[in-house]
């Protein structure tokens, strides 16, 4: 259970400083090819700027993209309040704002920068057809990504994504429209550069996607260990894949927020999957069972 925990946020780091070599590497090559920092400078504090923006604001975002209808008070839904209410007490975390989505699709989610102003919020159908132990694993798995302050990651790798691909369109247009003349004295490393403006915001992307996959696999354990029984998570994920649908309000930026993927990507969409294989995350939560 540990290591598990242990290698997950290692390979978060890892991955946070291949971002930080990829906008490296196009800061040199804009410095080098068009003698200039101006506009790499400028583009960082641009998505600098954005990326604050979206993480003082995407708790909202997401709550009117879903659809999202306030639990005001326990008497409003007993049994999800109540579990969620459990967790908080059991975690020491406040109690977060609890949220419904009218959609028979099962899922849920999590959103908010620290714990002080967390959401939680679930479909109407992950209520119909989980049991109490599976709706709690769920829940736990859903505070877990803001115990491990989730949204903070994926905003600064946000940012970064933003950037990446904001300075790698200006270099590409500055090249074709106009550029620098001394390019012309430099035929190899105009064609290197081009080649690497072109890659540099798949791979960013990419890279956003691994963390993501990252970050399921270590709210699942953090889920299990706030429970004690990760066999009630597992159960609930396999239920998840068996009667998931995608969602009636599908939106690609708040993908990655779902339990379970609500785009439901074909075969050769999986690559660009914000969530691991289902049966990959309960194989890891089966073998974290023997750790207890």
């Amino acid at each position: 259970m540990y290591r598990a925990i242990a290698r997950n946020k290692r390979n978060t780091v890892f991955t946070i400083l291949l971002f930080l070599l990829i906008v490296g590497g196009l800061g040199w090559l804009a410095a080098y090819v068009y003698r200039s920092f101006g506009i790499f400078l400028l583009t960082i504090a641009v998505a600098s700027a954005y990326a604050l923006f979206q993480y003082f604001t995407a708790d909202r975002q997401a709550l009117a993209m879903s659809g999202a209808i306030e639990v005001r008070s326990k008497a409003d839904h007993p049994r999800l309040w109540r579990t969620v209410e459990n967790l908080a007490i059991t975690t020491g975390t406040p109690m977060p704002r609890v949220f419904i989505v009218n959609d028979p699709a099962p899922n849920a989610f999590a959103t908010g920068r620290d714990p002080e102003h967390a959401v939680v919020a679930a479909t109407t159908g992950l209520l119909e057809i989980m049991d109490d132990t599976e709706l709690e694993g769920v829940m736990a798995h859903e505070l877990g990504h803001v115990r491990n302050y989730d949204i903070r990651l994926s905003m600064i790798v946000f940012g970064l994504v933003v950037a990446i691909g904001f300075i790698s369109d200006m270099l590409v247009r500055m090249t074709f429209f106009g550029g620098n003349r001394n390019n012309n004295q430099n035929p190899v490393v105009l064609i290197f550069g081009l080649i690497a403006m072109l890659v540099a915001p798949l791979v960013a992307s990419l890279v956003q996607l691994a963390i993501s996959r990252q970050r399921e696999y270590l709210a699942d354990a953090t889920g299990a260990m706030t429970t004690r029984h990760p066999e009630g998570l597992a159960r609930a994920l396999l239920k998840l894949e068996a009667y998931g649908r995608p969602m009636r309000r599908q939106n690609s930026s708040m993908a990655h927020l779902w339990i379970a993927d609500p785009l439901k990507p074909g075969i050769v969409d999986r690559l660009f999957a914000t969530h691991p294989p289902i049966a990959d995350r309960v194989q890891r939560l089966e073998q974290m069972g023997g750790g207890f």
